[in-house]
Order: structure tokens, then sequence, then C-alpha cells
């Protein structure tokens, strides 16, 4: 018993760890995780469609527009049609991003890639593995999850 007492604490402290983050990034920035991703993308990859950013991000392109019309009204982002295809719309950060960019606190799931990326690759293994079997013990293997650390709902 003791020990799935500490698989369920170890689950709390990263659902909690989740949470504070999201806090605290949200009081330093004013946005949501998802918000700050689709910016930081945007900034690092150039403009793109909704459809681009969308598969980039690993969302629905319903989700990354509700992301983008929350920012449009921040006015963090611009819609600009396309002047070589006039069909297209692409999306550009504005200069008040950029800056906010830069001011912008390290993500936790920043912190976690760049701790994953330095441990052996049978380490990183075992922890894959690891977390595909607590997913599927908790039926959670089904749900469709973009990578990033955040709670609630994405598109808030």
């Amino acid at each position: 018993m003791q020990k799935s007492q500490d698989v369920l604490v170890l689950l709390r402290q990263i659902i909690r760890a989740a949470e504070l983050h999201d806090k605290q990034l949200s009081r330093a920035t004013g946005l949501t995780m998802p918000q700050l991703m689709s910016m930081q993308t945007l900034h690092m990859q150039g403009p793109m469609t909704v459809g681009a950013l969308a598969k980039e991000m690993n969302l629905t392109q319903a989700t990354v527009t509700s992301i983008l019309d929350r920012l449009e009204k921040k006015q963090l982002v611009t819609r600009v049609r396309s002047q070589e295809d006039k069909r297209k719309v692409l999306v550009y950060p504005t200069d008040e991003a950029l800056i906010l960019l830069e001011s912008a606190p390290a993500t936790l799931q920043d912190r976690l890639v760049e701790e994953f990326e330095l441990m052996r690759g049978w380490e990183q293994s075992m922890v894959i593995s690891s977390l595909e079997r607590i997913a599927t013990m908790l039926g959670a293997h089904t749900i469709d999850a973009a990578p990033m650390l955040d709670v609630g709902a994405l598109d808030r």
C-alpha cells in the first residue's frame, strides 16, 4: 500500500507543480501557457496560418483559433491576408508580443525537456514506459493531449 501512496503523492506533486507554474506564468505575463506557446511558436517559426500553427503545436484548429482570438484582443497577434495567396491568412506576433516574450519566464515544460534531454537513452525509455503504464492504468492513454504541461482548458 505504501508504494501506491508514493505514486499518488508524486502524481499530485506533478499536477500541483503545473498548477503553481500556470499561476506564476499568468501573474508574470497575463497569459496562459497555450497563449505563450502560441506566441513563442510564431516568433520562432515566423508568420503562419492558423492550420499550420495548430499542426505545429499539436492542437486542433478550433482550439488555436480560440487562443488567437484572445491574443488578438490583447493586441499580441495580428492576422493579415497573404499577399502571395489571398485565400490564406497569416498570423503575426505584434511588437508588444515580442517585448513580452523577452521578459517571460521559462516554462515548466522547457525545464522538463532540458532535463529530460540530459538523461541517458535508457533512462528516457524507462520514464516513458512508466508514464505510459500510468496513463493506461488511469484510462488516460486514449485522451488526445498536446505536448504541454498545463491545467485546465487549453483555449481559455
